[in-house]
């Protein structure tokens, strides 16, 4: 009787985590301060499907032409998120780590990128859900 009490409990606190996951799914946008001055919007295409989140990134690239980029490695735990993407520039690749926590319509974002050095760069960003 216990390891039948101790089994349903279990499935219902499992059950009630997924259910109090962050709902992320949706187009999120947020500004990103570029070149001499001017900013660029990015989108971010997100789907949850429990604790795995999957959609791209994209945003104006050279040219007016639009870069998306899949995301990678995408996690919910709660109402924090992270993901990766890999773009390729000519011949190199690097990766950008995104990590964040979801409040209601807004998501508060750490944006970790190589540097022009190598080393990582951080920002913090705040993406606002996009009713379009």
């Amino acid at each position: 009787m216990t390891k039948k009490l101790l089994f349903v409990t279990t499935i219902l606190l499992a059950v009630s985590l997924i259910a109090f996951a962050a709902d992320v799914t949706g187009k999120w946008t947020y500004d990103q301060a570029g070149r001499n001055g001017n900013t660029t919007t990015v989108t971010l295409n997100l789907k949850a499907d429990g604790s795995k989140l999957t959609g791209s990134v994209s945003q104006p690239g050279r040219g007016g032409n639009t870069m998306e980029t899949q995301i990678s490695d995408g996690k919910i735990d709660g109402n924090s998120i992270s993901f990766k993407v890999t773009r390729q520039m000519g011949d190199n690749s690097y990766t950008t780590e995104y990590s964040g926590t979801v409040s209601g319509d807004s998501i508060s974002l750490k944006v970790t990128r190589p540097g022009r050095d190598g080393s990582p760069m951080t920002n913090e960003v705040t993406a606002k859900k996009s009713s379009t």
